[in-house]
């Protein structure tokens, strides 16, 4: 990501309409473009949108919903039920129904995008926070924390929330690639970055149309489905390194 501007072999905004829709060769690795625009090079580029996208919509959502989760657990019956149910409002919509939604409403642009997803990433971070909050409750080290006269908030932040990360953890490194794809999707839809930003969702999009040029839409597809199963293998790596128990099983 960080290396792509200097091994990418030509800009990846140049327009050259000598060479446009040209089919994949030693000089074009991945082709051309309907503009002349070397796909290899602007595949490499989408990673410094697509990949840092991922990572800030999962580390924004996830923090707030991990300690929303947390703070409803600790918050007390009532209070806890009416947290809840602001969750539940989120899951009556489909996320990516909702989030092309606000992000229609926001307007084009990556920030507005990334906003829109973390309003729908959050909720189901709350509700596993939430989950594993309340087991961590029960457990004798709580009762030794709270005997000992530290505070709710001191027990929720220095004792319960760390002892419930591991699964977390493994969570948000699985969502990477959910945000990948998800934020592809809007690009797709044009509710993403604006042209002529290299990113894979937008890239896809261009070549829709392209049904004889099937590069120019293939190898931004690839790149999607590549980042997104790289990110599950390593959620699956880091749950059986975290949880034994699960790798056993």
């Amino acid at each position: 990501m960080v290396a792509a501007p200097f091994i990418v072999p030509s800009p990846p905004n140049a327009v050259n309409l000598v060479v446009q829709l040209l089919p994949p060769t030693a000089h074009h690795l991945f082709g051309t473009d309907q503009l002349g625009r070397d796909v290899f090079s602007r595949v490499l580029m989408g990673t410094r949108v697509s990949l840092p996208t991922g990572f800030v919509v999962v580390v924004l959502g996830g923090s707030f919903g991990i300690l929303y989760g947390g703070i409803a657990a600790y918050a007390g019956a009532n209070a806890e039920e009416g947290m809840m149910r602001v969750t539940d409002l989120f899951f009556c919509f489909p996320p990516l129904i909702l989030a092309m939604a606000i992000a229609a409403a926001l307007g084009i642009g990556w920030t507005n995008t990334i906003l829109a997803m973390v309003i729908v990433w959050w909720p189901k971070y709350a509700r596993v926070s939430r989950s594993l909050v309340l087991v961590q409750r029960s457990q004798e080290y709580v009762e030794a924390a709270r005997a000992l006269g530290n505070r709710p908030r001191r027990i929720l932040l220095r004792h319960v929330l760390p002892n419930a990360l591991g699964p977390l953890i493994t969570l948000l490194t699985l969502d990477i690639g959910n945000a990948i794809i998800t934020f592809a999707g809007l690009t797709f839809l044009g509710l993403g970055i604006r042209p002529p930003t290299p990113e894979w969702g937008a890239m896809v999009s261009e070549g829709r149309v392209l049904i004889e040029q099937w590069w120019v839409s293939t190898f931004p597809g690839v790149a999607i489905f590549t980042a997104a199963m790289g990110f599950n293998f390593l959620g699956d790596g880091l749950r059986d390194w975290l949880d034994p128990r699960a790798k056993r099983q």
